[in-house]
């Protein structure tokens, strides 16, 4: 688990996970400033070199993530408006995470704190604007609310502690991952932490059915959780692109998983998705990719375009007719007009196939999908209009 390393490390965001760099101070110093920096999945984090003073840093990461504007805020509601994350054992000297908290015979009590907003800045702007528009007289605050909870509250999704937690098991959770009982899964993960691995398991299935079900089903999951744990599903998407990697395991299920935890949070996930499409290289894994590409692109079509999509304009004159089918299906919901002709030149493939919808079983055929994906481009040209 990279959130306790066993050697010296690169720090890395709680959410994304991706690794982040130096923190700095910013052109124009402020009195108790700390370093700051910015992660690429838009979290912002500072530097507290001593861990005496976590109350400040804290305090300074808030008002950074709201552009410096201290009203705003005071008025944003933890968790509802904004996550929170650490990383200790932090060097500022080497800029490291070292978990011996000794180096070369220094003391390391560095802390990286971090919080990332859950809307633009621009949309919490208005929406403060919009509540202080007229505010009454003995309506303004006379105390400062802190920083809210940090990632990795031991609390249910509800905030309120339960009296009794339930113990999963793989029998358990493998019923309820059948039923696409999210809830229940939920629940049952903040309950005890190894859902997340039980489910993980289960994508060890020849059957392509049960696979893109238990994907869909541990994406939903994944997406519910991230609001309390991101880093845990950080940690997860490291797991998976793990056993992607590893050329004596398997890897049933895993690029699905990944698009699907994308898809759920793309604002969190968001950065793996260039990861994602390096397998498209690997012709044995282009199916699930095209897929986890599909399913990332109807939650958020910008992060598609962030990536070289137009290497995939001759996808869609593969033999394989679900590659072509796939590749529609993303382009569709990215609006990709650059490929109108393309697109519509397969509307008299009527080859059947079939794709996965919400982990459900879709019975097609490439024209159908190709009509799809010029109506919803052609729907995009006029409006621009």
């Amino acid at each position: 688990m990279r959130s306790r390393p066993e050697v010296i490390s690169v720090p890395w965001c709680p959410f994304c996970g991706m690794d982040v760099g130096r923190p700095t101070y910013g052109t124009q110093r402020k009195m108790l400033e700390f370093p700051t920096g910015t992660c690429e999945c838009g979290a912002v984090y500072v530097a507290e070199a001593t861990g005496h003073n976590i109350g400040a840093a804290m305090v300074e990461c808030l008002v950074s993530a709201c552009n410096d504007q201290w009203e705003l805020a005071w008025e944003l509601d933890p968790e509802e408006d904004y996550l929170t994350g650490r990383i200790e054992d932090y060097d500022e000297v080497t800029h490291q995470v070292v978990p011996t908290r000794n180096i070369d015979g220094r003391a390391v009590r560095g802390v990286l704190y971090f919080v990332r907003l859950n809307q633009e800045p621009a949309e919490l702007v208005k929406r403060y604007e919009q509540k202080t528009a007229a505010p009454p007289a003995d309506s303004r605050r006379e105390t400062v609310r802190p920083p809210g909870k940090e990632t990795g509250s031991k609390t249910g999704q509800s905030g309120e502690k339960k009296q009794k937690k339930l113990k999963a098991d793989k029998k358990l959770v493998r019923e309820l991952a059948q039923q696409a009982d999210i809830d229940a899964l939920v629940d049952l993960y903040f309950d005890d932490r190894r859902v997340l691995r039980y489910l993980q398991r289960l994508l060890y299935e020849p059957d392509p059915d049960v696979r893109y079900r238990t994907a869909w089903v541990i994406g939903r999951v994944s997406g519910r959780v991230a609001d309390h744990e991101p880093g845990a599903i950080a940690d997860l998407l490291h797991r998976l692109f793990a056993a992607c990697a590893d050329s004596a395991a398997t890897s049933w299920g895993m690029l699905e998983t990944i698009g699907a935890v994308i898809a759920a949070r793309p604002d969190i996930y968001g950065a793996f998705t260039r990861h994602l499409y390096s397998y498209m290289g690997d012709p044995a894994r282009r199916e699930a990719v095209l897929w986890g590409l599909g399913e990332i692109a109807d939650a958020k079509p910008e992060l598609i375009r962030t990536i070289p999509f137009y290497s995939l304009f001759p996808v869609l004159n593969h033999p394989n007719p679900v590659l072509r089918g796939l590749t529609l299906r993303m382009l569709g919901r990215i609006r990709a007009k650059e490929a109108g002709f393309q697109i519509m030149g397969l509307q008299h493939d009527t080859t059947p196939i079939t794709i996965y919808e919400k982990g459900e079983p879709l019975n097609t055929t490439v024209a159908d999908l190709s009509a799809e994906a010029s109506e919803i481009i052609h729907k995009e040209n006029a409006n621009d209009q």
